[in-house]
């Protein structure tokens, strides 16, 4: 989105933008636009919405629009090789990780997961191989101990617009290269399951915490507490023991002692609002745990 608005402000010409199909979703199951076909046609701008990039109607519409560049970010499909030969001036994919590490579908997930400190946007070319193209730029964004995916992703999303423009400023300039990536050194970040989220108490404290960063605000990490998933949107980490903190249910004071300890480098209480499955303050949900924040 930000890339999108971006690129508008700065006046240059959109010929038409592509995103998901509309799709049901919430109660009652409504159709539903994406965020950037809302935000394109506030912007007056053409959208496409192709069940599948390889639909030759599809390929055939882009390559009657002669687009001069082909600008990716976080589109979620690998595109064709007869979309990738209509451009002149190259297919750009805008990624979320300092290539070659974390390619695939998640990387913001995967560099909280891991403890890394620091990540970052790369502009590259795209080719048939998933996120394997020459790399033209990169952005370094530390990863603060209290980001989690939320946040990082709204920064990382602004820093890509702004490399986006910087691209497009050293292309009209004659300045902008490129570089082959080291493939030896990939490492890759593939699509989150829910098995992903599932908090492991017996790892280490920092590891748990990493995980519930990595998926908050969404998906969610989840344990489970009396037969039901709850979900924890945030926790810290103490160094030294803490009292078994109690939480709440339909005003009972009751133990939580199975969803506290951690396997080792202190514990890891759960610390604001862990809920049911029913989502964010519905049935099930157990208020904010004040006795664990120390």
């Amino acid at each position: 989105m930000p890339a999108l608005e971006r690129l508008h402000h700065e006046g240059y010409p959109i010929l038409a933008v592509v995103s998901q199909p509309p799709k049901p979703a919430g109660r009652g199951m409504r159709v539903h636009k994406t965020p950037v076909h809302e935000r394109a046609e506030t912007l007056n701008l053409p959208v496409l919405t192709p069940q599948r990039a390889r639909d030759p109607e599809f390929i055939e519409q882009v390559r009657s629009l002669a687009p001069d560049l082909i600008v990716l970010a976080s589109y979620g499909k690998i595109l064709p090789q007869s979309l990738l030969e209509i451009a002149p001036l190259g297919n750009w994919n805008l990624h979320a990780s300092l290539l070659p590490k974390y390619r695939g579908a998640s990387p913001i997930q995967y560099a909280i997961l891991n403890g890394e400190t620091e990540t970052g946007v790369t502009l590259m070319e795209m080719v048939r191989e998933m996120d394997a193209g020459d790399i033209y730029l990169q952005a370094v964004e530390p990863i603060l101990p209290d980001d989690d995916y939320g946040g990082l992703e709204a920064r990382l999303a602004q820093r890509a617009a702004e490399l986006l423009i910087e691209g497009l400023q050293r292309l009209h300039a004659g300045t902008l290269t490129r570089t082959p990536q080291n493939h030896a050194a990939a490492t890759y970040a593939p699509l989150i399951t829910k098995e992903d989220c599932h908090i492991r108490w017996d790892e280490p404290a920092v590891r748990c915490r990493n995980r519930i960063r990595a998926f908050s605000p969404k998906p969610g990490a989840y344990t489970f507490w009396r037969g039901k998933m709850l979900k924890i949107w945030r926790a810290e980490v103490a160094l030294t023991p803490v009292p078994s903190p109690t939480a709440w249910e339909r005003g009972v004071a009751s133990p939580l002692a199975d969803a506290v300890g951690a396997g080792s480098a202190g514990t890891i209480p759960p610390i604001a609002d862990a809920v049911g499955a029913g989502g964010k303050g519905g049935e099930g949900t157990i208020p904010p745990i004040a006795d664990a924040v120390g």
